[in-house]
């Protein structure tokens, strides 16, 4: 596949299996043993994806996570022995994309891999535009377009709608779209994305039907 996946692990043996097993897959892996050294390596070069273990020693996982989002939205896949509910929504709210628990198959966690970085890829598919039905988001200009016909988007309108988009059949909680379109920052309710969901469906028309949500778990972009 060619990925270039950056795996954040301190114990030497589950970086190494998992290294390989991107080798097997035809993808360029590199490692880093700790936090710091992450951070370094992302400053040195993009990646596809990062596999990032939460318990570790110095930068522990979820500090790391707050720092990339600060620059990048590149995928980040949670490698966690941690399995309560509580943790998990605070790896979601800082921007984490995706959990994998510890025992865990490496055909389930490269198919996780594959599917983020498969909406990342596929999110421009013409030039600068973003599009997805009738919906048309050029991204150098930030205009909308609803069966060509122009749609005046506040900005966190546009944020939201280019964070659904981007992230096709993805369920996105109103944390996620809180951190990614709001910022780390913001001290509101969370509440605030159904009203601005509301206001985004109102104005896309019919086309408002392609933001599903999804009970008790957030809001999605659908076909």
């Amino acid at each position: 596949m060619d990925y270039r996946i950056l795996i954040v692990e301190d114990e030497a043996k589950i970086a190494r299996l998992l290294a390989d097993y991107c080798y097997s897959k035809k993808d360029v892996p590199t490692l880093a043993g700790d936090g710091i050294r992450a951070l370094e390596m992302l400053e040195e070069q993009e990646y596809d994806a990062v596999l990032l273990d939460i318990l570790m020693p110095g930068l522990d996982g979820l500090s790391v996570c707050r720092a990339i989002r600060k620059r990048s939205d590149v995928p980040i896949l949670f490698l966690t022995a941690l399995s309560d509910e509580e943790d998990k929504l605070l790896g979601y709210e800082l921007g984490a994309d995706d959990y994998i628990t510890k025992p865990f198959s490496l055909s389930v966690l490269y198919a996780k891999v594959e599917a983020l970085v498969r909406r990342r890829r596929g999110a421009v598919i013409q030039g600068d535009l973003l599009i997805a039905g009738a919906v048309s988001l050029r991204l150098s200009t930030r205009k909308v377009t609803v069966s060509g016909r122009e749609i005046p988007l506040t900005p966190k309108e546009y944020a939201l709608l280019l964070c659904l988009m981007q992230n096709k059949t993805l369920v996105l909680s109103r944390e996620q779209l809180l951190v990614k379109c709001w910022g780390y920052d913001y001290e509101g309710e969370a509440r605030a994305v159904d009203t601005q969901i509301g206001r985004l469906r109102q104005k896309l028309g019919a086309a408002g039907e392609h933001i599903r949500t999804v009970i008790k778990a957030g809001y999605k972009w659908e076909e």
